[in-house]
């Protein structure tokens, strides 16, 4: 009898890759770094353990969006006090929080579990071409081959 072989937590091998945003529309990027982060690019990929890699996104503020969506795509969040509906366009929320704009782009895409929170950690996103985790000695993942 065979069984499949299932990864565990303490076994997980885990890199660093870095991500060029620049030019990338956001959609596509999201798509390649959340399954990079949910481990689903290797054979060992479990869906009940984080078996994923660390993602390092640099220049978050040149990602693209097509068609008018910079304009005409609304964020809403609510305040919980009465009236306390906000509103911020998709071009907007780039400029001011690049790196918030990609992270909610990519949390969306993984699991809304404590799994899903786990996940996300292991996402470093950065407005400009400088990170701070060269120690990690990560590589240069090109996200024009994956798309």
């Amino acid at each position: 009898m065979r069984t499949t072989p299932l990864a565990k937590a303490n076994e997980v091998d885990r890199k660093w890759y870095v991500v060029d945003a620049t030019d990338v529309v956001l959609g596509r990027l999201s798509s390649v770094v959340a399954a990079i982060l949910r481990g689903k690019n290797k054979p060992t990929y479990t869906p009940n353990v984080d078996t994923g890699d660390n993602v390092i996104i640099i220049n978050a503020e040149k990602t693209r969006l097509t068609g008018k969506k910079a304009k005409t795509k609304i964020y809403y969040h609510h305040t919980n006090h009465p009236g306390g509906i906000k509103s911020i366009s998709a071009g907007q929320k780039r400029e001011e929080t690049p790196e918030r704009f990609v992270e909610d782009s990519i949390r969306g895409m993984l699991p809304h579990n404590t799994l899903g929170r786990q996940q996300l950690k292991k996402l470093h996103v950065y407005a400009g071409p400088e990170h701070d985790n060269q120690a990690q000695n990560p590589e240069l993942l090109d996200i024009n081959k994956l798309i």
